[in-house]
């Protein structure tokens, strides 16, 4: 059973439109995640894990995605078991901001990115997100122009974002600088430091410190009260046990690097290639790593999603 919006554009899931409708703790979820970024199986674990830890915390999942050309909010089990076979019969394309209607048009299936995660949960009414890591400025931008479009949609859609910060493979300073150029409140949570996705440190600093997920709701109450019209990103740091030390990362990714260029990869195969090559040369480890943080970020914003509807009932 599904529930469709005022345009007919976006189908909702039955329990996910009831929560709405009610003012309850609902968390979007990306479904790239599961389609092309994950190895099978533990991709579909992972997305299965990180529903059930949201259901725990008292709020509902909403994974993202696009099947036969509807954006869909509350993908099915039936669906999220389609978009995590990577040999199925089912094309699955990687759906942005620049392809999202294309898709549509073509009555496609797309897992969407946070960009368009962002764009299509806003669209249903969904206040939070949550997320491994944000895509951002790339090392190569001052000759490549690679600046992903997620800071794009940062900026102007008033949603929580929780992540662990950007992805490792990027060039975190320009990152940070460029969020603060577009007006996004940089959180982090019960640190000081802009996390680093694999490591909990990077030395970039954040706007402000929250201790609590009620802290970081009355926080995006207050910017969207005060006239901000983009998002909030909350940064949680991967839990420690499951850290890997930044300076194992960086020479990890320096060596992704270099075989990408001997290989003469470019554009969008670069990413994949980087986190295949990194999986590789840390022994798993990243995998590991990258399981661990999705689980942790989507149990803080359900309690951020929590609190958010209490307050917005208030």
């Amino acid at each position: 059973m599904v529930t469709k919006t005022n345009q007919d554009k976006i189908r909702i899931a039955e329990h996910v439109s009831r929560a709405l409708g009610a003012g309850e703790a609902v968390v979007a979820l990306e479904s790239t995640v599961i389609a092309h970024g994950l190895p099978a199986p533990l991709n579909i674990e992972t997305a299965r894990a990180c529903e059930e830890v949201i259901r725990k915390r008292g709020a509902r999942p909403a994974t993202i995605g696009i099947v036969d050309g509807t954006p869909v909010i509350g993908l099915s089990d039936d669906e999220l078991n389609v978009f995590a076979q990577r040999d199925g019969e089912r094309h699955v394309e990687k759906v942005g901001l620049n392809n999202l209607a294309a898709v549509m048009q073509n009555r496609g299936w797309g897992a969407t990115t946070v960009a368009a995660s962002l764009r299509i949960a806003h669209a249903g009414g969904l206040r939070v997100f949550s997320t491994g890591g944000i895509g951002g400025v790339h090392r190569s931008a001052a000759e490549s122009f690679d600046v992903s479009a997620d800071l794009t949609a940062l900026a102007s859609l008033p949603v929580v974002c929780v992540c662990a910060g950007a992805k490792a493979i990027l060039d975190l300073p320009k990152t940070v600088e460029l969020l603060e150029t577009l007006g996004v409140p940089v959180l982090g949570y019960r640190t000081a430091e802009f996390p680093a996705f694999y490591s909990r440190h990077s030395h970039l600093q954040v706007d402000a410190t929250v201790e609590t997920p009620d802290e970081a709701a009355q926080l995006a109450l207050n910017h969207w009260a005060s006239g901000g019209s983009g998002a909030v990103l909350l940064c949680v740091p991967i839990p420690e046990a499951f850290e890997i030390a930044a300076d194992d990362v960086e020479r990890a990714i320096r060596q992704a690097i270099g075989m990408a260029d001997a290989q003469k990869i470019s554009g969008k195969a670069v990413t994949p290639f980087l986190l295949s090559q990194l999986e590789t040369i840390t022994g798993g480890r990243t995998l590991v790593a990258n399981r661990a943080l999705l689980v942790n970020n989507a149990e803080v914003a359900a309690l951020v999603s929590v609190g958010l509807s209490r307050m917005r009932k208030s």
